[in-house]
């Protein structure tokens, strides 16, 4: 096929198909050009003419003869087959023109081309396919550099892929190609947030002999992951390794390790690496450091030690937060000392600090526990004043609290203004009412409520079944009984030996012995 000839036969496909190329493109996403290669440089007028010419002989006529294959070959460069792939706009269809160039046209492919294929097919979550053109990248000679490699990992960890990030690190660090810590740190993080801790460590223990030099943030991730799920002696090996590998801790892994410490009610060993914080010129304890320290004191209703902490702060010249204020107001009350939990929440707004729900929940439920409900409500009320609004703790304590002085209507009142909120019911909010209304013999009432609660997607949990068993047992309605009890199995709550014997103690008492041999054959 002549020159003449060819390019006569494009120009009647270009004419054709004019109006159509556009609508068969998607977005090709191209990403930042990596570090240490050359952009590739713009071509010229005659070679983007060409270009078109190129892709609409791609598209509209294959198979191409061998007339075709051989013009190309004669005319493609690198740069031209960059331009082709990147003006098809279509990840896919350039993966087949790469493919066609390997096999039929002698030409060797520019960095470039493959980049754009990778970082376009991990930006719309094909992977094996960017994992594809990473393969034929290396067969023909290239190797990426650190920013392509970074995101390559980064996609893959996102979209939770790690096993096939791993193997891509293993495969370039055998390549010799620099694996930045940056990429690696990257992919712990997201492991851990992914909660795939195990093959977090695993991860780091199989890099540390392939020239891997962790820093401090990637011991401040594996130490926050192993923390988070109570592993807190692991946890501190890995802090204990740090100084042999030339890294010393900052204020996140102190501070990431004293609250995994006090979460684990270890608060005397926090304290203790609170004082080690205080001995060091390079670092110093701060807000989230004491705060842990006091809230690990008031869980365990050391209130003392705590009280004591926040003063020791408050004289270093730390100020404390919001969150300061509402572990100890919780904590005091907690153990009934509410005059205290009421001085602190006083004092709140000299220091900036604004109380917040946590705030006003926590001094309710104070209240609440020492008895006070009607002291409690003057709390809801400041909350309407300062336009806060109640989350669905807020209102399980004074439901609960109501329910327990057998002040039923009220805590209904509380019940239909919950569900006139925004917020998410829960059986355990529901619970008590319904619990109080059998114990009071009104059954009616209590179903209602167990109807209004599942009209409100609120399924009821295994309390709520026992309580309505036990309920209609005690009120001799024992067919209603069975008949709730089949319903809990029918929707896959499991009853616990509480439910059990207590419906077949009744059916036993009730003289029907052959229910609860049912009963007890089913749960057997």
């Amino acid at each position: 096929m002549t020159l003449f000839a060819l390019t006569n036969r494009v120009s009647r496909v270009l004419s054709a198909c004019k109006g159509f190329i556009p609508h068969r493109r998607i977005q090709f996403h191209g990403g930042p050009h990596p570090q240490g290669n050359k952009e590739p440089k713009a071509i010229q007028k005659q070679e983007s003419w060409f270009v078109k010419v190129v892709c609409t002989l791609f598209v509209y006529s294959q198979p191409l003869d061998d007339a075709c294959l051989s013009y190309l070959n004669n005319n493609l460069t690198p740069l031209i087959e960059f331009e082709v792939v990147k003006w098809l706009k279509n990840p896919t269809f350039g993966l087949k023109f790469l493919e066609l160039s390997r096999l039929n046209l002698n030409i060797n492919h520019s960095f470039w081309t493959y980049n754009l294929l990778i970082r376009s097919f991990c930006c719309m979550g094909l992977y094996g396919s960017a994992r594809l053109v990473f393969d034929y990248m290396k067969i023909d000679g290239h190797l990426p550099d650190s920013t392509l490699l970074g995101f390559m990992i980064s996609s893959f960890g996102r979209a939770g892929e790690f096993g096939m990030a791993r193997k891509l690190l293993a495969e370039v660090q055998s390549d010799d190609v620099m694996v930045t810590i940056f990429s690696v740190n990257n992919l712990l993080n997201m492991m851990v947030k992914q909660n795939n801790l195990e093959e977090a460590v695993s991860l780091y223990k199989e890099n540390l002999g392939l020239n891997f030099n962790p820093d401090t943030w990637t011991f401040n991730i594996l130490i926050r992951g192993l923390c988070r799920v109570g592993k807190v002696d692991q946890a501190f090996e890995f802090f204990n390794d740090m100084r042999s590998f030339g890294c010393f801790p900052d204020i996140v892994t102190y501070n990431t390790i004293i609250n995994g410490l006090c979460g684990e009610y270890e608060v005397d060993r926090g304290h203790s690496l609170l004082n080690e914080i205080r001995l060091r010129d390079d670092c110093a304890p701060n807000v989230v450091t004491y705060t842990s320290v006091i809230s690990g004191y008031c869980k365990l209703g050391k209130m003392e030690e705590a009280s004591a902490l926040f003063d020791e702060m408050m004289s270093s010249g730390t100020l404390p937060s919001v969150v300061t204020f509402n572990v100890l107001i919780d904590g005091f009350g907690k153990v009934g000392d509410m005059l205290s939990a009421k001085s602190l929440y006083e004092k709140m707004a000299s220091f900036g600090c604004i109380p917040d729900v946590v705030t006003f929940t926590s001094l309710i439920n104070g209240y609440c526990q020492i008895g006070d409900v009607n002291r409690s409500f003057q709390l809801w009320d400041a909350m309407k004043v300062k336009n806060v609004s109640p989350n669905v703790y807020t209102f399980a304590i004074t439901i609960n609290a109501l329910c327990k002085e057998n002040r039923l209507c009220e805590a209904c009142r509380f019940l239909r203004e919950l569900q006139c909120r925004n917020i998410v019911p829960k059986p355990f909010i529901f619970n008590p009412v319904i619990d109080g209304f059998c114990k009071a013999g009104n059954l009616d009432e209590a179903n209602r409520i167990v109807a209004e609660m599942e009209k409100k997607k609120c399924n009821p949990d295994k309390v709520t079944f026992t309580i309505l068993i036990i309920g209609h047992c005690m009120k001799g309605r024992m067919l209603e009984a069975i008949s709730i009890f089949d319903k809990m199995l029918s929707v896959g709550c499991p009853p616990d030996d509480v439910t059990v014997r207590s419906l077949i103690s009744c059916l036993l008492k009730a003289g029907m012995p052959k229910e609860a041999y049912r009963i007890s054959t089913i749960t057997s």
